[in-house]
């Protein structure tokens, strides 16, 4: 099964300046998370970028990288423009593997592009594992998913889901059985669904929630939801989370 891995990468970010640049171990982060992806079984891995110095950062390193306009709304629809400049045909996998992810796991990426090969119903694939602390039952910025009983999401929320009714009113502590699935965000698309997405309207659910991936249930389109058995490294997202990293690279 052949797929290709996409990482967008823009500059801007307000609580970490430049982060695809960020030095960790002597290579910027955007190319930490390619070398990661291309020890997936991905026949191509490409950053999609709208900057100069991101591009020449990748180059300098052997990472292929494509310049896409700098007004995108969002990752999806770089990563749309993306998949029309490599010129992928309609039925080709594509993986978003994010540039922030700089301990992404190899075999997640595997997986997630397998189980869109193997569910042709489904427009996407994401991942999700299960919630042991009640902590982040409970937290709004961990996004939870529930599934049907094919694997197929049938929402994705910031809120406490599934509600347990009767555990819950004796004691918030508890976690449920079986568990929660907290979300992970790494997505598989077919090329046709990524070129469409940006044009679908925006849900009011996905304006609610601030969940893109909303969009695509509200539209009837089908994402497939692998669970790992294993919580992803951790991702970049301010300083501390990139001391973190960079210690985790100096120690293996």
């Amino acid at each position: 099964m052949d797929f290709t891995v996409l990482i967008p990468a823009r500059l801007a970010s307000t609580r970490l300046p430049d982060k695809p640049l960020a030095d960790i171990a002597g290579k910027p982060m955007v190319v930490r998370v390619a070398e990661r992806a291309r020890q997936s079984r991905a026949s191509r891995v490409v950053v999609a970028t709208d900057s100069d110095k991101v591009q020449a950062a990748c180059a300098a390193h052997g990472v292929e990288a494509l310049m896409t306009r700098g007004d995108h709304a969002s990752g999806s629809d770089r990563l749309a423009e993306a998949c029309t400049l490599l010129g992928l045909a309609a039925d080709d996998i594509v993986v978003n593997v994010q540039g922030d992810e700089p301990l992404i796991a190899p075999s997640l990426i595997d997986e997630v592009a397998q189980l869109l090969h193997a569910q042709p119903g489904a427009a996407m694939s994401t991942a999700a594992h299960a919630i042991r602390d009640p902590h982040e039952l409970h937290n709004p910025n961990v996004v939870k998913v529930v599934t049907d009983a094919a694997g197929l999401a049938l929402y994705f929320s910031r809120a406490t889901i599934p509600w347990w009714r009767d555990g819950f009113a004796r004691d918030m502590q508890q976690l449920p059985e079986p568990p929660a699935l907290r979300h992970v965000g790494i997505y598989g698309y077919r090329a046709s669904f990524l070129l469409e997405f940006p044009r679908l309207a925006q849900s009011p659910l996905e304006r609610l929630e601030a969940l893109e991936q909303l969009r695509a249930l509200w539209h009837g389109r089908r994402i497939a939801v692998h669970v790992t058995a294993h919580e992803p490294g951790p991702g970049v997202d301010t300083p501390q989370d990139l001391e973190r990293v960079r210690k985790w690279f100096e120690a293996a």
